[in-house]
Formats: structure tokens, C-alpha cells, sequence
């Protein structure tokens, strides 16, 4: 390097440094520009990402899993190979390392400048995922999420999916179909390119963390190997497997197999079909059979209210049908005392009756035989008569007291001393026993003993 540049002489160096120099930066960046040319040449594997096409130049960034590398190609060799690069396109690229030092006015960059350029085949990449498939079955986690239970009717479901995609729709449909109505979470994250994987992870975890997710459901359409490749990243995988949430898979079409396929809980091969096996019971028989279930349940209730009803009811009705029996039962024992005590009376009448005249003729056949006898005879007749009148009173007030105490217990004697019966204005006659009996009556009937009149019931004043 030359001890002095455009700018003037060069300045002195730092104090104590054993640095050589100070060099001016144009000069230095042109030394090192030659010396990463002269680097070897190689050949460089990866995944294209930010791809910008230029009217003189390519750019993108060549990536894998533990690095990047900026890369560049002039548009006459990239036109030359004749290829259509897309992000997310695995690529071989030849070249070496390459630096602009730039200018007072632009910025300096190194990239790889490229040279040649081939598209991956399947082939390679189909071998990069198997391998991938064997590492992963041989640490066993294959098996996490299929021992996990899936609810045949969950309440919340999370998808990841493309926000704008057809795989959505198709989730939609599926969950339609089934008569699902539970609560849906999305998590929408890109399906294809450099960015996929990591958003696609972020998102499932995101779906565990939630709690009240049951099932998680990740769909994407069809498309080829390179397309996919976002669904056999590693990490993504290694994190499907330890989540506690099954994880339903639908990814590509019917022949299309990615290794998120493997780790999930159940693989299936539309988004539909996927909507399908995470709501297992299709929620329109369920809901008719509980419509039924419901119905039956309905009837049996209201028929049993109304016996209930009936019973009730009918035991409202008994205190008052018991009254009304005991009072006919009541005025039929009093007038059969009543009755039976006329009878008693007469009966002991015609039996004292009927001993005075035996006495009388008696006395009369002592008088006839004996004259002396007839003073005898005729105190004796006056004791007979005397006792047999003393024993026809007592037997008299005997049944007036029996008479009296009957009569005590008619309720028509009740009535006679000024007393009155309430009784409702409808039905036969039934007794009105209580005030809040009447309070519930608009209007009663009085019964006296010389007939009935209508009352209405006020209602109190508040105090």
C-alpha cells in the first residue's frame, strides 16, 4: 500500500499501537476486494430468499438452517441459464466471493457473486426429507401426539393456515358440514418461502399457550416438493411433537407427504377432511336427538304439572267437603235424638198411663171387698198416683234436660240466637272459616236463621 493517498499525507497513528498503518479506506477497501477474489471458488447449496431481480443485476440471500450469504449474478448470466428463481426455490450456485468497495456517496457490500446456477431436483430434496424422517423416528417423535386424546366434540379449535388461502375456505366448510358452533381461533401465518416455518411454529405455540384450544388443525393445498418444504423444517416438527394440543395435519394433496404428517396427531389429506376429524360428531344429529330428548321431556313435565295440579286441587277441595259431610252428618244424628226422644216420652207416658189404671182398678176391687179397706185403699191410690206422677215428672225433665242439650248443639239454634254462618257465594253452601279465606271471596252469603242475604268483601285500608 502507497504511504500516502488522494487526500493529502497520511496522519499519524494511534499511540503504542504496533498496528501498521493508518491506511486510507479506499485504498484499503481495494486491497480487500482483491483479496476476497482471490479466494477459491466453490459451489454453495440453499434456500433463496428476498429475491430481487434488477434490469443489471440478481440479488437474493442463499439461506439454511445455520446461516446466510448475500448473492448476486449479472442479469446476462442469469438470463443465459434460462431459470425462473423463486423465494423459497432450492438452488446450487457456483462462484466466489466478490466486494464492492463504494464511494464517497454509496455503500460499500460483499456478496457471492454467482456465475452458474442450478435448480435443486426433488430428488435431492426428497432424500434430504427422508433423512430428516429417520432421525426423527428414531428419537420417538413419532409417537407424543398419537397418544394424545382428541375430544370427538371440542369447544374451541385453532387453525394455522394462509390468511387469503383456499385451504381456509375449506376449513370452513368442513366445520359447516358437521354443524359445529364451537370457537374458533386462527393463527394465519405464511405457507411457503423462508418465513413459513418459523411463523408456522409461532403460531401453533401460540394455539397451546391458549389454553381452551382442544385441537389444532394446520392446512395448506397442494404444491410441490419445494413448496412444502416449509411443512419438513426440523424445528417445526420437533415442535408439533412436544405440544400437549393434538395437532391435525393437512398439507398438499392426496400423494403429497411432509414429515409435519408424521409428527401430528392424525394426517389427512384435505383441509375439509381435516375440519372433519377434528369435530368427529356431527353436531345436527346431536342437536336433533337433544331437540328430541328436549321434546320428550317438555311433554312428560307438563303432564305431570298438570296431575300435579289436579292432585292439589282436589286436596284444596276436601277440608271443605269434610265440613259440609260432618254438618249433614250432625243435623241427622240431632234430628234422630230429637226423634227418639219424642218417642221415649210417649212410650213412658203410655207406660205410666197404663200403670195408673192398674192401680185404678186395683184400688176400685180392694174398695168393692173390703169397705173397711177403703180409706186404706184410697191413701194407697193417692201414694200410687202421687209416686207414679213424681216418676212421670222425673222422667219428663229427664228428656227436657236430654232436649236441652241437643238442642245446645244444633247449629240451627245457634243461628236462632243471633248468630250467622258465612258461606262462599258459589259452590253448595261451603263455609267461609277464615279471614283470609274471605279476603280471597269478592262476595259472601250471610245465613241467618230466617234466610240468607249477599255481603261484598272490601278490601283493608293501609294504615
Amino acid at each position: 500500500m502507497n504511504e500516502t493517498s488522494g487526500a493529502g499525507t497520511r496522519p499519524a497513528g494511534i499511540d503504542g499501537s504496533q498496528l501498521k498503518g493508518p491506511f486510507p479506506v479506499g485504498e484499503y477497501a481495494a486491497a480487500l476486494r482483491t483479496r476476497l477474489r482471490e479466494l477459491a471458488r466453490v459451489q454453495v447449496f440453499g434456500e433463496v430468499s428476498n429475491l430481487g431481480v434488477r434490469a443489471k443485476a440478481v440479488y437474493f440471500e442463499l439461506r439454511d438452517q445455520t446461516g446466510a450469504l448475500p448473492c448476486s449474478m449479472w442479469r446476462s448470466d442469469y438470463d443465459r441459464i434460462g431459470v425462473d428463481l423463486e423465494n423459497g426455490a432450492q438452488v446450487v450456485l457456483g462462484g466466489g466471493c466478490d466486494y464492492y468497495p463504494g464511494s464517497a456517496t454509496s455503500s460499500p457490500s460483499f456478496s457471492f457473486r454467482a456465475t452458474g446456477l442450478r435448480v435443486a431436483g426433488e430428488g435431492e430434496l426428497l432424500a434430504q426429507i427422508e433423512r430428516l424422517r429417520r432421525k426423527l423416528h428414531s428419537e420417538g417423535l413419532f409417537d407424543p401426539q398419537k397418544a394424545l386424546r382428541r375430544p370427538a366434540l371440542p369447544r374451541a379449535i385453532g387453525v394455522v393456515t394462509g390468511e387469503r388461502g383456499k385451504a381456509r375456505d375449506d376449513v370452513l366448510a368442513g366445520l359447516r358440514r358437521r354443524g359445529w358452533a364451537g370457537r374458533l381461533v386462527w393463527a394465519f401465518a405464511p405457507v411457503q418461502d423462508r418465513r413459513a416455518a418459523p411463523l408456522i411454529t409461532r403460531g401453533l405455540q401460540d394455539l397451546a399457550a391458549v389454553g381452551q384450544v382442544d385441537a389444532i388443525v394446520v392446512a395448506r393445498g397442494g404444491g410441490s416438493v419445494m413448496d412444502l418444504m416449509a411443512f419438513s423444517d426440523e424445528t417445526l416438527c420437533r415442535t408439533v411433537a412436544m405440544l400437549s394440543v393434538p395437532v391435525i395435519a393437512s398439507v398438499g394433496h392426496h400423494t403429497d407427504r411432509t414429515l409435519i404428517d408424521d409428527v401430528a396427531s392424525i394426517s389427512c389429506s384435505t383441509p375439509t377432511h381435516a375440519a372433519e376429524s377434528a369435530v368427529r360428531l356431527h353436531c345436527g344429529d346431536a342437536r336433533r336427538a337433544a331437540a328430541a330428548a328436549a321434546g320428550r321431556l317438555e311433554r312428560g313435565g307438563r303432564r305431570a304439572v298438570v296431575e300435579r295440579a289436579r292432585r292439589l286441587t282436589a286436596l284444596s277441595r276436601a277440608p271443605a267437603e269434610h265440613v259440609a259431610s260432618e254438618r249433614r252428618r250432625m243435623h241427622q244424628r240431632v234430628r234422630e235424638m230429637r226423634a227418639a226422644g219424642g218417642r221415649r216420652v210417649a212410650v213412658e207416658g203410655e207406660v205410666s198411663q197404663r200403670r195408673l189404671l192398674v192401680l185404678r182398678r186395683q184400688a176400685e176391687r180392694l174398695a168393692a171387698v173390703s169397705g173397711r179397706e177403703d180409706a186404706l185403699a184410697a191413701t194407697r191410690a193417692r201414694e200410687l198416683r202421687r209416686g207414679a206422677a213424681a216418676a212421670a215428672a222425673r222422667r219428663a225433665r229427664d228428656l227436657e234436660r236430654l232436649l236441652l242439650a241437643l238442642a245446645a248443639h244444633d247449629p240451627e239454634r245457634t243461628l236462632e240466637r243471633g248468630f250467622a254462618l258465612v258461606e262462599r257465594a258459589e259452590g253448595e253452601g261451603e263455609p267461609v272459616t277464615s279471614a283470609a279465606a274471605a279476603r280471597e271471596e269478592s262476595a259472601v252469603l250471610l245465613r241467618f236463621a230466617d234466610g240468607r242475604v249477599g255481603a261484598r268483601i272490601e278490601p283493608e285500608e293501609s294504615p
